[in-house]
């Protein structure tokens, strides 16, 4: 049976010309960014770093919803208000990222499952009792020698589709992410490949599991070579392999895909997510759901001095409204 609610909230993040920030990096993962501009790694930067954000002027004209983390859920503005009820007002959603990271995957050396599980019932509850609509959680699959494997596809697909499953049981959209990483020496072909694969195994738990196409969103990688290849593609070769493969392998009852940048510059992610858009007629509607992409500059800039809160949030605001023209095919690189 279809879950006019879940189909309600899916929509609602999908709509008119608007997308997703990603805002979701683990308290390891934000500390590294910290640490990579000279920035100490503390509770107090990460806060007022999230409360630049969250407090930018205008953030909902192009932003339908934000993923958080753990941590920024719990957080507040320097007055005391918090974040939730910041983005809630700007006509953001907040969302949550509930995947716990990753570990090795015992008997596939090199590979990844993502931890998380056997406690998500209990934290959705308490999320959904905190007003939260949709959740976030990412498989990670490598490409190497001989990976990833059969075994790795199927056992991070499977978790996948059962967390999308325990999500709606829990009143909220699954963003489901499988992200096959741009780390490495491989080609578009390959990634094509590994891709297809993902996907076809994807959608094969997710029916398996009985999860509602209708009510949940796909957040994929683009089909891009890896970063230490020396294959060159064009803007539009990644375009439509991109689409080539989601329209094989995503059934047109998933209402929307919002892409991760995986490490793409920001003008780069734009640009390829504008290209797509060049195709009429996709049986979903396609946006972004950058992290990195849309955040560095503005971080880079800020590099936690007060007085650079106004332009950082600037920063931000533009390369976010550059994403919006993106997907409505309307991005120029002479925009930047």
């Amino acid at each position: 049976m279809k879950n006019l609610d879940l189909i309600a909230t899916a929509a609602e993040l999908m709509a008119g010309d608007k997308g997703l920030l990603a805002m979701d990096e683990s308290t390891t993962s934000i500390n590294n960014r910290f640490k990579k501009i000279g920035l100490p790694p503390t509770v107090d930067y990460r806060r007022a770093y999230r409360e630049l954000i969250v407090t930018t002027p205008g953030l909902g004209h192009h932003l339908s919803g934000a993923i958080l983390s753990d941590e920024t859920v719990y957080q507040s503005t320097r007055e005391g208000i918090s974040f939730l009820e910041v983005l809630t007002a700007a006509g953001v959603m907040p969302g949550i990222k509930v995947d716990e990271g990753t570990v090795n995957l015992a008997g596939f050396p090199n590979e990844s499952m993502t931890r998380g599980l056997d406690t998500l019932r209990g934290r959705l509850a308490k999320y959904r009792g905190l007003g939260l609509r949709f959740a976030k959680w990412r498989a990670v699959i490598r490409i190497g020698t001989d990976i990833p494997s059969k075994g790795c596809i199927d056992a991070n697909m499977l978790d996948l589709a059962r967390y999308a499953a325990l999500c709606q049981e829990a009143a909220m959209v699954p963003i489901v992410e499988p992200e096959v990483l741009m780390d490495g020496n491989h080609s578009m072909e390959r990634c094509f490949e590994v891709t297809e694969k993902v996907l076809q195994e994807l959608f094969r738990q997710l029916m398996e599991q009985r999860v509602d196409l209708h009510g949940m969103l796909l957040k994929p990688n683009m089909i891009l070579p890896g970063v230490a290849s020396a294959q060159k593609v064009g803007i539009a070769d990644v375009a439509d392999a991109t689409l080539e493969c989601l329209l094989k392998h995503v059934p047109g009852t998933v209402p929307g895909i919002a892409f991760l940048s995986g490490g793409q510059s920001p003008a780069l992610a734009t640009t390829h997510l504008d290209a797509m858009h060049a195709v009429d007629n996709l049986p979903w509607a396609l946006t972004f759901s950058f992290s990195r992409a849309i955040q560095q500059p503005a971080l880079e800039y800020w590099n936690g001095k007060e007085e650079h809160v106004e332009v950082a949030q600037q920063l931000l605001y533009d390369r976010i409204g550059l994403n919006a023209l993106a997907r409505q095919g309307k991005y120029e690189p002479g925009m930047e």
